[in-house]
C-alpha cells in the first residue's frame, strides 16, 4: 500500500492559495483537509499513488540535485516510511530546498511522508545513483500495491 502525506502550516500572514500552490509545484494530491493548531491552520494533503510524485521526480532532475536529495531521503528512512521537509518559500517559487529543522523554514516547512512497502525502491526511482551528477540508470516507478 502507498500513502503520501503532506502537511503544511498556513500562518495568518500567508495566502492559503499560495501555500497550496507551493505544494502543487512538486506534488499532486487526492484529498485536502484542514486542522487548527491555535491561530495556525494546518493543511493535510494525501495521495495513494506514487505517480503523485512525478513533478518532484522531474524537478529533482531539472535542478540536478539527485545526489543531495538521495542523502536526505535515506536519512529520513525509518521502517516503511520516508520523511523529509522542504523550505516553503523556496517551494513557492518552484525550487526544491531540503531543510534539516523547522527553524530553517521561517514560515514552517512542507513536511512530506511517503509510506510504501519497498521504500528503498521509491528512493532509487526518485533519486538513482549518479556519476558526475548524471543518473547511471533510471529505475521504473515502483508498484503501488
Amino acid at each position: 500500500m502507498t500513502r503520501i502525506t503532506i502537511k503544511v502550516e498556513v500562518r495568518p500572514s500567508e495566502d492559503e492559495n499560495k501555500v497550496i500552490q507551493a505544494v502543487k509545484n512538486f506534488f499532486d494530491f487526492e484529498s485536502l483537509k484542514e486542522e487548527k493548531e491555535g491561530y495556525i491552520k494546518i493543511l493535510i494533503m494525501e495521495s495513494h499513488t506514487l505517480s503523485s510524485l512525478e513533478k518532484f521526480y522531474h524537478k529533482l532532475r531539472e535542478e540536478r540535485i539527485l545526489d543531495a536529495a538521495r542523502k536526505y531521503l535515506f536519512k529520513g528512512l525509518v521502517g516503511n516510511v520516508i520523511s523529509f521537509m522542504l523550505n516553503k518559500q523556496a517551494a513557492a517559487v518552484g525550487r526544491i530546498s531540503f531543510v534539516d529543522s523547522e527553524k530553517e523554514s521561517p514560515l514552517g516547512p512542507i513536511k512530506v511522508e511517503i509510506e510504501h512497502k519497498d521504500p528503498e525502491a521509491v528512493i532509487n526511482w526518485l533519486t538513482p545513483k549518479t556519476s558526475k551528477g548524471v543518473p547511471l540508470w533510471e529505475n521504473p516507478i515502483p508498484s503501488d500495491n
